[in-house]
């Protein structure tokens, strides 16, 4: 007999809702991970003269790009998951 999803063969819940959890977060810490090694964008670097150049002005920085942004909400979101699953 093939194997069916029924009622009965279901996880619970509370199983579903951690799981859920769990590879959201997982997929939050690599969009993170990511945020990590990017080079800022106030940084240049210039090949011919082997050369970092900083420069810094206020209205051109960005601190943090959409990835790591992202990554930090499913994060949180994460968490909250694992908090609602274990009040279930």
């Amino acid at each position: 007999m093939p194997w069916t999803l029924s009622l009965e063969t279901m996880p619970p819940i509370d199983v579903i809702i951690a799981l859920a959890g769990y590879a959201i977060g997982a997929f939050g810490g690599v969009l993170v991970f990511i945020e990590f090694f990017q080079t800022p964008s106030y940084i240049n670097y210039q090949s011919e003269w082997d050369d970092w150049n900083v420069d810094i002005a206020p209205s051109d920085v960005d601190e943090y790009s959409t990835a790591g942004r992202v990554g930090a909400i499913l994060i949180a979101l994460a968490f909250a998951l694992e908090f609602v699953a274990t009040l279930l």
